[in-house]
């Protein structure tokens, strides 16, 4: 498969603010992919593709465009967990969203309701040999504001990524953990990576040897706040990669266990934003799907962003996003994403 370019990805650095009047946000952004046909508000892609039933795209679907979503960050709140579909993995149709029922979760075609009373954030979707398990962050209501809300990551199986039957909630290092990211890794464990806001929003790190019980097992990653872990092998080595908030940090390894990070503490990839009316912004949590030989980075960005802070933005035309994929290829030991 191949993934599409951005020709002219724009300047270094946050785009200014003056040109935000004139952006029409409903409009496509360069290179986009996908756009939410609801909300507007496609986040946090996890995209996985199922030899009978080509390729599924799993996001939080946020409310970006809701009439009247409520106060503060209620926004990015209230989300269900939008499906798409595709034959290719780069045409995409939206198919409708996960809706709770006495089981678990269903997909549904159509909008999701108008008036929900949990969040759901970031799927992480692997199958396991055998099945198909989801690790989902879910809020019970919909927040106003950031701090005093439990997080939580609650496992789900299926056997066709349609219907979904709810396990348990695992029970990690604190109750403020969101967007799970799980692999198997070379000592033969399988290892989930997630955000701990309650650790200063590091990667922490759970290992399990058969996927039915986990255990904490300490920091993965460190230092500057980020979120969105995403590990993969490519070209003898372990990534992962994490969102700063302005690009992406890459993280080596040899054994998934132990980690450096690629370049100095600065360092990102997809870092570029273009003048506001570009649509050309920095990359946003994603995740790697490694299909057919070609490694894939799924991910989000907010094409009419200014640089201001997005949760309590008054302007509106902030808020929609569009998905993107990069091609992820290693040239010297060093990871390189091709927008």
């Amino acid at each position: 498969m191949t993934a599409p370019l951005i020709d002219e990805p724009g300047d270094q650095g946050h785009p200014a603010a003056e040109g935000a009047a004139s952006v029409d946000p409903s409009r496509p952004a360069p290179g986009q992919i996908y756009r939410d046909p609801v909300y507007d508000g496609a986040t946090d892609p996890r995209v996985v593709h199922d030899d009978h039933t080509g390729w599924w795209m799993f996001y939080t679907q946020r409310r970006a465009t809701h009439p009247d979503p409520g106060a503060g960050v209620a926004w990015v709140h209230g989300s269900r967990i939008g499906i798409a579909r595709s034959a290719d993995g780069l045409r995409w149709t939206y198919a409708g969203t996960l809706e709770p029922d006495a089981s678990g979760l269903s997909l549904r075609a159509g909008a999701p309701p108008a008036e929900v009373d949990v969040t759901h954030w970031a799927p992480e979707v692997i199958h396991d040999g055998e099945r198909w398990r989801m690790y989902l962050t879910e809020i019970d209501g919909i927040p106003t504001q950031w701090e005093g809300h439990a997080r939580t990551i609650v496992e789900y199986t299926s056997d066709d990524l349609a219907v979904w039957t709810r396990h348990e909630t695992l029970q990690l290092d604190s109750d403020r953990v969101i967007d799970a990211n799980v692999a198997r890794c070379p000592d033969g464990l399988w290892r989930l990576w997630y955000k701990d806001e309650a650790a200063g929003s590091v990667t922490k790190v759970a290992t399990s040897a058969d996927l039915s019980a986990w255990h904490a097992d300490g920091t993965a990653i460190d230092g500057r706040g980020h979120e969105g872990p995403s590990a993969f092998e490519l070209d003898g080595w372990w990534w992962m990669i994490t969102d700063e908030w302005r690009g992406m940090a890459v993280h080596r390894s040899a054994d998934a266990v132990t980690w450096e990070r690629q370049g100095g503490a600065d360092a990102v990839i997809l870092g570029e934003s273009g003048p506001i009316e570009s649509g050309v912004q920095i990359g946003r949590h994603g995740a790697i799907t490694q299909d057919a030989g070609d490694t894939l980075f799924y991910f989000f960005t907010h094409p009419w962003w200014d640089g201001s802070e997005l949760a309590d933005a008054d302007d509106r035309a902030h808020r929609p996003t569009a998905v993107h994929v990069a091609r992820l290829r290693v040239d010297d030991g060093v990871l390189i994403a091709d927008r």
